[in-house]
């Protein structure tokens, strides 16, 4: 940092702030530069999920962040409850900036989703086509089929819907709430409910995928199938766009963060069930462009619900797409412009 040309400003995203604060504070005082943090969390309370509250070394960091963190200049965070956090308790005032998605997450076209069904139906088999016709002609994934006739792309008509999680595979999301749940939607098909064939996917890697993968291959669904794919970078936000449904199962280390993933399920148009935390109000609003859950036996009962006139464009969850569409929020670079350049703009 002492090599690079001499900047005006240093931005630094917290966590991790530990050791990066005072490296990036001293990097100022070489440059005579101001130091912008923005907080997307605290680093202590992350540190927590695996040593706990009371370990020393949290209650160091703990320390660390709230005397260092005020050697800034300008500080920005991801929610108004953090904002509000880091005043009460840290004496630093902040800037709200929600994360926003990135221009290239909205809904995708249906010749896109067909593609990407075929291109992944080739190794993973819930993309398959469950049955297939003798007179079909054309190509056909288990969502989307080619017209023989005039060669476009038409949705299948007893398609499964499609649920989509995306994951760090991490301690703070309990995977066993989202497999307890399908376990749930399973038994109500059991019952007698009419509801669609699921296909379940959870992208990601991270430190519990073998043993979460362990637990989904001891489940024998008739109705439902999981798979784990690695996506790369430019089909997650196609995929994102032609799903049905998300799943959100973030629980915030301090509850002042939001999920990023959600965030982009929106930019996609996606509906999403998302787990109960302190703030997550300020993103997922409860009814509206989505639903808040607390246990297994509620997302379950949230999923029947909302699959049970699927596919048609009616209920909830058309109800729930159709004021995500409307609400036409701001993209990442339209909201660092309206927040952050005038907050820089009147210290020049």
């Amino acid at each position: 940092m002492l090599k690079i040309d001499q900047p005006s400003y240093i931005l630094l995203q917290n966590p991790p702030g530990l050791p990066a604060i005072v490296v990036a504070w001293l990097a100022c005082l070489f440059w005579r530069s101001k130091l912008i943090i923005d907080w997307h969390n605290y680093g202590y309370t992350v540190m927590s999920l695996s040593h706990g509250r009371n370990h020393p070394l949290v209650q160091i960091a703990k320390w660390y962040e709230k005397l260092f963190g005020r050697l800034s200049d300008y500080n920005l965070c991801v929610t108004n409850a953090m904002k509000e956090d880091l005043w009460v308790n840290c004496n630093i005032k902040a800037v709200t900036l929600y994360d926003k998605p990135a221009a290239y997450f909205k809904e995708t076209p249906l010749e896109l989703q067909h593609r990407l069904y075929m291109k992944l139906a080739e190794n993973y088999e819930p993309f398959k086509p469950r049955t297939e016709s003798v007179s079909w002609s054309g190509e056909k994934s288990a969502f989307t089929e080619v017209d023989g006739s005039n060669g476009h792309v038409k949705k299948s008509r007893a398609r499964p819907a499609l649920l989509i999680s995306s994951t760090s595979w991490t301690e703070d999301e309990d995977f066993s709430v989202l497999l307890k749940a399908l376990e749930g939607y399973e038994q109500y098909i059991n019952e007698g409910v009419k509801l669609p064939p699921l296909v379940c996917v959870i992208t990601g890697k991270g430190p519990l995928k073998d043993y979460y993968n362990g637990l989904i291959n001891k489940l024998h669904f008739k109705h439902i199938q999981i798979c784990t794919p690695w996506l790369e970078a430019e089909d997650y936000p196609l995929l994102l766009g032609s799903a049905d449904l998300g799943v959100c199962l973030h629980r915030s280390s301090s509850g002042l963060d939001l999920p990023m993933k959600v965030v982009d399920m929106f930019g996609c148009c996606l509906p999403v069930c998302a787990i109960h935390f302190e703030c997550l109000h300020e993103l997922v609003k409860h009814n509206e462009n989505g639903l808040i859950f607390r246990d297994s036996d509620e997302l379950a009962a949230q999923l029947k619900m909302l699959f049970l006139e699927f596919p048609a464009l009616e209920g909830k969850l058309h109800s729930f797409r159709k004021n995500l569409r409307a609400c036409k929020q701001l993209r990442w670079d339209e909201s660092w412009d309206q927040t952050v350049l005038p907050l820089l703009g009147q210290n020049e």
